[in-house]
């Protein structure tokens, strides 16, 4: 399946969400930022976004039946490619909105799994993401227009009595569980490769999707791993070895997280996510520069929750401290000497509670030296604990 999918190619795009009870204007704002720039990832063009105030999503139409005619008028007049919608929609909403508005209609979840398909370049990656787009498929084949009975020919393939839809759900159950197979087969092979490095320390870098986590371990391990800025620009867990001063250990970087994602991404990426499990200590990187970095560290904390490993040690890293406003930052110079340092008591205010941080820009390596230093005294306390009599390193 992940072969024949495609980014949308320059579509031009209308987005839609929703302010509920649960959701206010500032986080549906905020939500309707990070979905046009998933769209801009795609290869899509963001036209407008639209907006309603419902209580709860109608079960039919998800927004009002008002708003999705106003919305299809709108993408007639301006010839709109596609709409996508900030939330995951159900068969019925999809179909339902197609007929209403007539264009394609993507929910969240669809558009972050097509990016998936479309950054997935190894067998572990591509086959993670395969079976998160089947298992997305399964409650929604209902109405498609297409049959994948087809795909492989229909003789010998029906049981007595058994409809299209039938055949396809049992197709689509087939491939995943000949996909979870494959999937159990390659992460053998990655536990097998992972209790080989087991005598090194092991850090794990973690964070929101495009907070410059790849950035870092490219300044830490000076290697050429893949930095863009778009989101979910790596895929693919990528192990490095680092030395500071005479102190090796293993830094492996991850696949980012972000808020609403698929649970079936989830789910297929708790293989991946093994590094982080595995890990020894934990650095949170963190985007300093994002109005909602608050809530993206809640994501973070809540994923490496589900994954059991939020009882690790863990080291915060604000990042991008360069493309923080301003006001935030104070005109004295701090302890290095030739950087500003920032407003500790503005982030007091903020009521950030947090184990052990250091503040750096990995671009412009702004405190680098000290989150160095930093990193070395925390990783060599606990090879300390790991190998007691190994004083000389120290």
């Amino acid at each position: 399946m992940i072969e024949k999918k495609k980014t949308f190619s320059a579509e031009s795009i209308v987005l839609v969400a929703l302010i509920t009870q649960h959701q206010n204007d500032q986080k549906t704002k905020e939500y309707l930022d990070e979905l046009a720039f998933l769209a801009l990832t795609a290869g899509g063009q963001t036209k407008k976004s639209f907006v309603q105030r419902l209580d709860t999503p109608n079960p039919s139409t998800f927004i009002g039946k008002g708003k999705a005619i106003e919305i299809g008028k709108y993408c007639h007049e301006y010839e709109i490619d596609m709409v996508i919608f900030d939330d995951e929609l159900s068969a019925t909403q999809i179909r339902n909105l197609e007929k209403i508005i007539g264009v394609k209609i993507v929910d969240r979840s669809g558009l972050i799994l097509d990016i998936f398909a479309a950054r997935a370049q190894t067998a572990h990656a591509k086959t993670q993401v395969e079976l998160a787009q089947y298992e997305y498929l399964l409650p929604r084949l209902a109405g498609m227009w297409t049959h994948l009975s087809r795909q492989k020919g229909g003789i010998g393939l029906r049981g007595p009595g058994e409809t299209e839809i039938e055949t396809d759900r049992r197709i689509v159950r087939q491939k995943i569980s000949l996909l979870k197979k494959k999937l159990a087969q390659i992460d053998k092979q990655k536990s097998t490769q992972r209790k080989n490095r087991a005598q090194m320390i092991r850090v794990a870098l973690v964070g929101y999707t495009n907070v410059g986590k790849s950035t870092l371990i490219n300044r830490l391990a000076k290697s050429e791993v893949f930095a863009e800025n778009k989101l979910f620009a790596t895929l693919d867990t990528t192990v490095r070895k680092v030395v500071i001063e005479n102190l090796p250990f293993l830094l492996s970087d991850t696949v980012g997280f972000i808020r609403k994602l698929p649970h079936q991404l989830i789910e297929s990426f708790k293989s991946t996510l093994d590094e982080t499990r595995e890990a020894d200590l934990l650095i949170h990187v963190v985007d300093l520069s994002n109005p909602a970095f608050e809530d993206q560290m809640l994501t973070v904390a809540k994923t490496i929750h589900e994954i059991d490993s939020n009882k690790k040690p863990t080291l915060i890293v604000y990042n991008k401290i360069d493309m923080v406003d301003q006001s935030l930052q104070e005109h004295e110079f701090d302890h290095t000497g030739n950087k500003p340092a920032f407003n500790f008591k503005e982030f007091e205010k903020m009521k950030l509670k947090t184990e052990q941080c250091v503040f750096i820009s990995a671009v412009e390596k702004t405190n680098f030296e000290h989150f160095k230093k930093v990193l070395y005294k925390t990783v060599a306390e606990l090879h300390k604990k790991r190998y007691p009599y190994n004083h000389f390193l120290y």
